[in-house]
């Protein structure tokens, strides 16, 4: 049993927003995967909670009319990973959120969960910053609109305001157009873990595959809140394809980078995983975008 003071459903997004203004300790629960672990474990017992699963409007994947990709909160993990037009622009979005826990995870759990609990692990969350991804809160003041780098505030903690909602997150076209990206995540298993370090890489080449015209390095766990590296991006921003280039960026990282250690990785284990995992997804996206190396 959970020990849940009360259950509030919400039948639409401005239902939600009253209920929590109505009732300001609430949670919101949208599959629960991470919510209903805090209640088993004591952390939240007691809590009221707003339920947004009914909301079908904030489901979906769609191509907006200024080429942007506008992702619904409440898609599911595993429908984002099997989304034809995710698959087609933003396939390293699909490999970042298949390396979520398991299926049944990916299966309930959400993309706005996983963003929203503000944690530095969250497999979604380097790639989105790589992507230069923007969040849209809607609350009673009506919709604005952050940059990703700004969502992240502390750690466990985001921008978004108590009576808010994440109802969607998007992909500006100039982030996957002639883009191409990498994920790459360490951890001590190869499935269901919590990610050790995660480096995602974003770039576009000029037309004769020789020369980095965009590079987006976004980290998980390299400090207390997902990040970009913008000295390793413009280490390697108009630079040859070419393992110099690649070292020069990796070394420009590990300046800027802030791991912590912690029972499951020291600080240096990390520090060495940002150099490697830099070098690497930076080279793996150059090869997917037809350079060599």
């Amino acid at each position: 049993m959970f020990d849940i003071r009360a259950l509030y459903e919400a039948e639409s997004v401005d239902h939600a927003i009253a209920l929590l203004e109505k009732h300001p300790e609430a949670r919101i629960i949208a599959g629960g995967s991470d919510v209903l672990i805090q209640i088993r474990e004591g952390k939240l017992a007691g809590t009221e909670l707003v339920s947004i699963q009914k909301l079908e409007e904030l489901r979906g994947i769609s191509l907006e009319a200024d080429g942007s990709i506008r992702i619904g909160a409440l898609t599911s993990l595993s429908a984002i990973a099997r989304d034809p037009l995710i698959q087609t622009h933003l396939k390293v979005l699909a490999e970042a959120v298949s390396l979520i826990g398991g299926l049944q995870i990916r299966n309930i759990g959400t993309i706005g969960g996983n963003t929203c609990n503000g944690v530095s692990s969250a497999d979604s969350a380097s790639t989105l910053m790589a992507l230069d991804a923007v969040m849209e809160y809607q609350g009673q003041e009506g919709i604005r609109r952050l940059p990703i780098q700004t969502h992240y505030v502390a750690a466990g903690k985001t921008a978004l305001k108590h009576h808010e909602l994440l109802t969607a997150i998007t992909i500006p076209e100039e982030s996957y157009r002639d883009c191409y990206g990498h994920y790459l995540k360490y951890a001590l298993r190869n499935a269901m873990d919590i990610a050790l370090l995660g480096c995602s890489v974003n770039v576009r080449l000029t037309g004769d595959k020789r020369w980095l015209e965009r590079v987006r390095i976004g980290f998980g766990v390299a400090g207390p809140i997902p990040m970009r590296s913008p000295r390793a991006e413009a280490a390697a921003t108009g630079e040859l394809v070419s393992e110099a280039t690649l070292d020069r960026a990796a070394q420009a990282a590990l300046a800027e980078v802030r791991p912590r250690s912690s029972w499951r990785a020291s600080k240096e284990l990390r520090l060495q995983a940002v150099a490697e995992l830099t070098k690497r997804a930076l080279g793996c996206s150059i090869r997917h975008a037809g350079g060599t190396i």
